[in-house]
């Protein structure tokens, strides 16, 4: 496909046959879809498969995460139908990457959910393809890592955020967005010592035994010396990575249920997140972007382009395995 394909071809969601290459179509129009990906729900033959979890049970003070994933798809859409700038191949070319919809729970019975989404994920698994999910409040990742875990064993976490999100919590059944990591690790799915949080700026006293380097490090050692030390951290292992979009300082996502200022910047997170490249990297996630709170439509955007990089990461470890 070419520019001037966009003139005749519209909803390549729905109309595109294949699974791989660009999608040129006025970026104001058509589906919206993750990257214009096909909407499909056979997993056949799919590499990647992007999906969306509009759940937000306990964001801090700002609701509104569980429009998350329909912004995401929107702002995707403004992105170049071009490879994603900066890496050495095309992953939107090379692998086949489906959008796989949105995870369907009853919003009534939110003790079913977290089981409802660890079957939802564990079916893209045993189907052969990794998860890019779209959040969504951060609770979503301890649902997804029993997946994961499921099938890699424990597995390591890279985590950008502001917070920790281990705060103690030793009721397993309760669904918070700041204790599951907690439980996670209490759980034995997330091996610690090869786990790291990047971009931490709140106090807990017990983060559980996970690596950290905060804000403050990653602004005066840089994004560089920051990648190395991840890399380090996380050595070979087979790793899960979630992007909890409050990473980034409220001057570039405001959008978020839980802003704390002295973040990243999105220019550190694109030159940490394509550095990553080589790292073990199973699925990821980003979540916690919350529309209602940014008419703009940058933490959208922000969330689009670090679902891009999950995909590349993804994509990278793939075609070199």
């Amino acid at each position: 496909m070419a520019l001037e394909d966009a003139a005749k071809q519209m909803d390549m969601a729905f109309t595109r046959e294949d699974l791989k290459g660009p999608s040129y179509e006025l970026t104001f129009g058509g589906a919206t879809s993750f990257l214009r990906r096909k909407y499909t729900k056979d997993l056949t033959g799919v590499d990647i498969a992007v999906t969306g979890v509009p759940f937000d049970q306990a964001v801090t003070n700002r609701p509104g995460t569980r429009l998350g994933p329909r912004a995401i798809r929107e702002a995707s859409a403004l992105q170049a139908p071009d490879a994603p700038y900066g890496w050495d191949f095309d992953v939107l070319s090379e692998f086949a990457i489906a959008d796989y919809g949105d995870l369907a729970f009853d919003y009534g019975h939110v003790s079913q959910f977290p089981a409802a989404l660890t079957a939802h994920i564990k079916t893209i698994l045993d189907a052969g393809a990794a998860s890019v999910v779209l959040g969504g409040d951060h609770y979503i990742s301890f649902p997804i890592l029993k997946a994961y875990a499921e099938k890699y064993g424990p597995i390591s976490l890279l985590q950008f955020d502001a917070h920790t999100d281990t705060w103690a919590d030793d009721d397993m059944d309760r669904i918070d967005h700041g204790t599951m990591f907690y439980k996670a690790v209490k759980s034995g799915i997330v091996d610690t010592s090869t786990s790291v949080q990047v971009g931490i700026r709140t106090t807990n006293e017990d983060t559980m035994g996970v690596n950290i380097i905060d804000a403050r490090e990653v602004h005066e050692q840089g994004p560089q010396a920051t990648v190395a030390k991840i890399k380090q951290i996380l050595g070979d292992r087979p790793c899960y990575l979630t992007f909890d979009i409050d990473a980034l300082d409220p001057a570039f996502a405001p959008g978020t249920g839980t802003p704390v200022w002295g973040g990243l910047t999105s220019a550190q997170v694109s030159i940490m997140l394509r550095d990553l490249a080589g790292i073990n990297i199973m699925g990821g996630d980003v979540v916690e972007v919350s529309p209602p709170f940014d008419t703009t439509g940058a933490t959208a955007v922000a969330g689009a382009h670090v679902a891009t990089e999950i995909l590349s990461l993804l994509g990278h470890r793939m075609r070199t395995a």
